[in-house]
């Protein structure tokens, strides 16, 4: 047993100054005291937010794409997720040999025995046919709640595709994301640069555009309307991309949306750092203005936003995307952030913009809980629900560093931001497994049905 004493606990609805108990894997109590049982564990948390353990929907962990393959795998990425607070994280899976179903059980076997959090399952569609969708509702069956569908890349799916894919899962009731960038468009301006020979890091974000999400939002947006499905929009970067999706609920449209930390602290000046720093912030959607930021933070704080989710994609600065500084259109992109994820997002939102610490946990905790089918047992703090805290101490200063971080790249986008608030304490299911900051025990993830 471990109870958790006089913690500002964070309740769906308040905040209650109280103790919190948890027997076996779920919270069997919550009230003002409870008596501590004989030989419990005690925690205290005065002074802290106990919150439910958070759920970063958005990771790509062990994962390879045409450029080079993630420097952190489940082992690592896991660590440095729990470590930051994260007691449940959604991974991408991409077919394997055409295969959905045997694209989960691969990436299935590459995570278990492997992740120190738990863990589930988003699907890549990167082609839509008879066999794609005969497998759609086989793969809902073991587990996968959500799909992805892509309007950039070289896999990106046609307005066709996507109908077709929507289509198909429409009778699953599972959810629909997309990354909405437009990749024609994208090509054509990267095409246009490279006529010029204009490849140095600074013309990324050039060949990306806020209106060029803005404008795939609108697009994938229209085609769930025209089934009556919901829609989800993943890492919305933009002030652009926000009006795009207030527009389509004004419509009657059914939108959910993400956004990342990185939007929200980091801005397109890095892709103009000195000494080809700026390769380190290569991602897409790419970092934007101030003003977008500035939207951003106001777009969360009058909740248009469901989630918060890191888009983890490590790469390394030196040896994979250095390699590439004189064509950026050959540096992988993506960026580490699982485990800065939580307390970046905190800092902005409840000490910067004042969001109430309720509001903040519905973000990073609830709210995914409900949109990818795992709500009650995780993203509560219920009586049944599993024994997932995540204990923020709301008085320490620090400085985020790579020094101190868990990722297998060499580098934090984060790096020298101060924040004030730490990940004191994480329990998983009832494990006791970050005390005072360090991973007491690895390993104890498991799949989320």
């Amino acid at each position: 047993m471990i109870i958790i004493q006089q913690g500002d606990l964070v309740l769906t609805d308040r905040i209650l100054t109280g103790d919190l108990l948890i027997d076996g894997d779920k919270i069997v109590a919550i009230d003002e005291h409870i008596s501590v049982p004989e030989g419990a564990e005690v925690i205290n948390a005065k002074g802290c937010y106990v919150f439910p353990g958070f759920i970063d929907p958005h990771t790509h962990f062990q994962m390879t794409n045409a450029l080079a393959s993630t420097a952190d795998d489940f082992d690592s990425g896991t660590k440095a997720a729990i470590l930051g607070g994260t007691t449940s994280i959604i991974n991408f899976a991409s077919p394997e040999e055409g295969s959905l179903c045997k694209g989960l059980e691969v990436h299935k076997e590459r995570a278990a025995g492997h992740c120190s959090c738990d863990y589930k399952f988003h699907m890549e569609l990167v082609e839509m046919n008879e066999d794609v969708a005969r497998e759609i509702p086989q793969v809902v069956e073991a587990g996968v709640s959500s799909f992805k569908v892509y309007l950039a890349y070289g896999f990106r799916l046609t307005d066709r595709e996507i109908y077709d894919a929507i289509e198909a899962i429409k009778p699953t009731g599972a959810l629909v994301g997309a990354h909405c960038e437009n990749g024609d468009l994208i090509d054509a301006l990267v095409a246009d640069k490279r006529k010029r020979g204009e490849l140095d890091v600074s013309n990324h974000p050039l060949t990306r555009p806020a209106m060029i999400e803005s404008e795939a939002i609108k697009r994938f947006s229209t085609i769930g309307a025209a089934l009556e499905y919901p829609v989800h929009i993943v890492h919305v970067s933009s002030k652009e991309g926000i009006e795009e999706v207030i527009r389509e609920r004004d419509l009657g449209h059914k939108v959910t949306c993400e956004t990342c930390p990185q939007y929200l602290v980091l801005d397109e000046s890095r892709y103009n750092l000195p000494d080809f720093e700026g390769v380190k912030y290569v991602m897409s959607p790419p970092l934007r203005t101030i003003q977008d930021q500035m939207a951003l933070k106001d777009a969360l704080v009058n909740g248009l936003f469901q989630t918060i989710g890191s888009d983890h994609c490590s790469f390394t600065f030196n040896d994979q995307k250095l390699k590439s500084r004189h064509d950026f259109t050959r540096i992988p992109g993506g960026i580490p952030g699982a485990e800065e994820r939580g307390i970046v997002a905190y800092d902005v939102l409840v000490n910067q913009c004042n969001m109430s610490a309720v509001d903040f946990m519905k973000l990073v905790s609830e709210n995914p809980a409900k949109l990818y089918g795992m709500y009650p047992k995780k993203g509560t703090l219920s009586i049944g629900s599993d024994g997932d805290i995540t204990i923020v101490d709301k008085r320490i200063e620090h400085v985020l560093s790579k020094e101190s971080a868990h990722t297998k790249a060499d580098y934090i986008p984060y790096e020298g931001i101060s924040v004030t608030g730490k990940v004191r304490d994480v329990i998983l299911r009832g494990h006791h497994v970050v005390q005072d900051g360090s991973l007491l025990e690895s390993y104890l993830g498991e799949c989320i049905p």
